[in-house]
């Protein structure tokens, strides 16, 4: 063979055969990797929900743990004995006044004391729905079936002020005097709205409640005062039918509009620990009182009565959490159990997850040990 004819066939290239044999060799590299992206994404879209359904599950046990460990803190002040059937809006004004549910009873002394004894001495009440909560906010009419709603009640950590939260908020307030040698009717503290509050300070004489520099007329230094934070949660279904755990607060007096807090939050269950025991295993009475620790758990179905709201040291919390979007091939075909609420099988494409944790009340649990 000449040289020519072997230049000729050495700059030929590929034949169709080899071409085609290529490409094939090429797509199934290609479906290769098309299939491992196809499953990383999958993947990291499944993880993404996971975290999320996680994060909100931890989010919604951390604040409703954080509001309920404050429960009955009230400043430096002596924890009183409940005295009446308290109302579910917490100011008795459902009863006193029906045209203002839910509302600080400013005009009426006797409603006030009710409020003052009761917002006291139960920090703490649950409601298996929100049917006897209608005064306390237009949302509570959307209580989902697998809610409870939980109502905690404690003052500000911080004092009122220009700087502290609600420290402008013309609702009630507490404030505890220090003047431990006054006689009566000097008040160990008062709980009225931030007029009153004015107007006590203002008035000639004063009276004002003071720190330990107590004197008559006005001479003493005003104690500080602290905003009374009433909170109630519950879960709802949102505009766009995500459930959501919500929240309602007391602003100024009222109940305002419902708040959306965590998404994915499908049921909420609350059990009570009621302390009914002394440290010797008997019943508690006047002189056998409560050592601190619960006793047994309740749930309040429609509401708790006084017997158990008195003498709560301790709350189980139990949230349901479910992804926002459903995962394309899942079926949840599990049963859930949230402390005594049984929730059967959904046999649908949402993941869930139970979160549960025990939190102790710490300020009327603290008051009732004994060395």
């Amino acid at each position: 063979m000449t040289t020519r004819h072997l230049a000729l066939r050495r700059s030929r290239g590929l034949t169709l055969i080899e071409l085609m044999v290529a490409i094939a060799l090429g797509l199934v590299v290609l479906t290769a990797l098309v299939a491992l992206y196809g499953n990383v994404t999958r993947n990291n879209n499944e993880m993404t929900k996971t975290n999320l359904l996680i994060e909100n599950g931890r989010f919604a046990m951390q604040l409703l743990q954080d509001d309920v460990a404050l429960g009955g803190f009230w400043g430096p002040i002596d924890p009183l004995d409940a005295t009446a059937v308290p109302d579910p809006c917490l100011a008795y004004a459902k009863a006193i006044d029906p045209e203002q549910p839910g509302k600080w009873p400013t005009a009426n002394v006797a409603a006030r004391v009710e409020y003052r004894d009761n917002l006291l001495a139960i920090p703490i009440q649950a409601y298996a729905d929100g049917s006897l909560l209608g005064g306390c906010g237009a949302g509570l009419a959307n209580v989902v079936a697998q809610s409870d709603v939980l109502v905690v009640r404690h003052a500000s950590t911080c004092i009122a002020g220009a700087n502290c939260d609600g420290g402008s908020d013309t609702g009630p307030h507490i404030q505890v005097s220090a003047c431990r040698t006054d006689a009566p009717p000097e008040p160990a503290y008062v709980v009225e709205s931030k007029a009153e509050l004015d107007d006590r300070a203002a008035a000639v004489p004063s009276t004002k409640i003071r720190l330990k520099d107590c004197a008559a007329g006005g001479v003493g230094t005003e104690a500080p005062r602290r905003k009374m934070l009433v909170n109630l949660y519950y879960v709802a279904n949102s505009a766009t039918g995500v459930p959501t755990l919500m929240r309602v607060r007391m602003v100024n007096g009222a109940f305002g509009a419902p708040e959306p807090m965590v998404d994915g939050i499908q049921a909420f269950k609350v059990e009570l620990g009621v302390d009914n025991k002394g440290s010797n295993g008997l019943p508690i009475s006047a002189t056998n009182p409560g050592d601190g620790n619960a006793d047994e758990y309740v749930t309040c179905s429609p509401g708790c009565d006084l017997a158990a709201l008195a003498n709560v040291v301790s709350v189980k919390l139990h949230v349901l959490a479910r992804n926002l979007e459903p995962t394309a091939g899942h079926t949840d075909d599990k049963d859930y159990q949230l402390g005594p609420l049984a929730i059967a099988k959904a046999n649908d494409g949402y993941k869930r997850h139970v979160f549960s944790t025990t939190v102790r009340v710490v300020n009327p649990s603290s008051r009732r040990e004994t060395p």
